[in-house]
């Protein structure tokens, strides 16, 4: 180690090593400017039900594209194929995930997006690439498939993207139930984003195996270094160890409510009375398993479960007792996509379900953040 003269000069001869390091520290601080800029992150999550989407799917409206307003989207997909076991044990079926990127940049990469949404001076940006939107990083586990996209201009300040795949399926590791995790530095702010689909069922223990398996999933998912000019240290491994951490997904977590009483509920879309039984929320009120987590307030109508291109919920509206088989097929709708942050620096603005996407038996959700990312820059002198 060579040290600054500058620095030895300071440091009496008798306290030279203890504070020597201080100063070093104090010269490397004084060095450098930091400043803090804000982006839009818009974030949604999906579970298309094993459909695979028609090629003129327009997911314009889900991406709110005419807004033309967002920086960066984290897209997040559950069951992009279905979930058999060849899907589970075969060969990666990368058809689906491919078509879902085609159609996502076509949505992002729309010039009737552009014009409608942006000025001028935003639209002349789109003609020399500085707003067409490039995929950053995308990894897919069977089902589960995430895809990041980032403004051409915003590119180059993302660095490091890595992903991380844990199973949580069959016997505990299989993918068909898991998350799929992807981080970046955005400028010097880590970013870490985990894409999960937890154990479904509604009966007695349920709730306790979708706990289990985020216990798992925060637990086993680890990010190995990408190299680039950052020391590896500098690089968090773990999820809850980034600056900004969010937990979307299909969660599957229901409603903790008498079935005679929440179909009642339902009828009469009384969604915050139904709310006060849902799962999720008070284990987030409880601080058991997402301790720290926050979730934006909800005042959509369910994500789950309707009828394939409709908009009713696949549920007897008789009442009528349902046994067997065709009973997984009428469950009470709940709130099982959901999106989840924490870490300063988030501050969510919208949180919305999309209901004019009828394809699968789940309609999409999405959120907008505002981010605030640290820029860390050399002086010069």
């Amino acid at each position: 180690m060579i040290w600054p003269r500058s620095a030895a000069s300071r440091v009496p001869g008798h306290r030279f090593v203890p504070e020597f390091v201080g100063l070093v520290k104090s010269s490397m601080q004084e060095g450098h400017s930091e400043t803090v800029v804000n982006y839009r992150v818009f974030v949604g999550t999906w579970n298309v039900g094993g459909e695979a989407p028609p090629d003129d799917l327009d997911l314009e409206d889900w991406l709110d594209t005419k807004a033309g307003s967002h920086d960066i989207y984290v897209l997040g997909f559950q069951e992009i194929v279905p979930l058999n076991a060849r899907s589970v044990l075969g060969p990666k079926q990368r058809s689906a995930a491919m078509k879902w990127q085609r159609l996502i940049e076509d949505a992002l990469n729309s010039r009737r997006s552009v014009q409608d949404g942006e000025d001028a001076t935003r639209g002349a940006a789109m003609d020399h690439g500085q707003g067409v939107f490039r995929c950053v990083v995308s990894k897919q586990m069977v089902g589960i498939f995430v895809s990041v996209w980032a403004r051409s201009g915003l590119r180059r300040h993302v660095r490091h993207p890595g992903v991380s795949a844990v199973g949580a399926g069959v016997l505990g590791r299989l993918g068909n139930k898991g998350a799929v995790s992807v981080r970046f530095l955005l400028h010097d702010t880590s970013f870490c984003f985990v894409c999960c689909h937890l154990a479904s069922g509604g009966e007695d223990g349920d709730a306790q195996r979708r706990n289990a398996d985020a216990a798992d999933i925060l637990s086993r998912t680890s990010f190995l270094y990408s190299g680039g000019a950052r020391a590896p240290g500098e690089m968090p491994k773990k999820i809850l160890d980034h600056d900004r951490v969010v937990l979307l997904g299909d969660l599957n977590y229901r409603i903790a409510m008498d079935d005679a009483e929440a179909r009642q509920l339902v009828r009469a879309r009384k969604w915050s009375m139904l709310l006060e039984s849902d799962e999720l929320l008070l284990e987030l009120s409880a601080g058991r398993q997402f301790d720290g987590w926050r979730e934006g307030h909800i005042t959509f109508a369910p994500t789950y479960k309707y009828h394939r291109n409709s908009d009713q919920f696949c549920w007897c509206a008789d009442g009528s007792a349902i046994a067997g088989r065709d009973k997984k097929r009428h469950r009470a709708p709940a709130w099982c996509d959901r999106i989840l942050w924490r870490g300063k620096g988030m501050r969510q603005i919208r949180y919305e379900r999309c209901g004019g996407y009828r394809l699968s038996d789940h309609r999409p959700v999405r959120a907008v953040f505002h981010a605030v990312c640290e820029v860390v820059e050399s002086k010069q002198y």
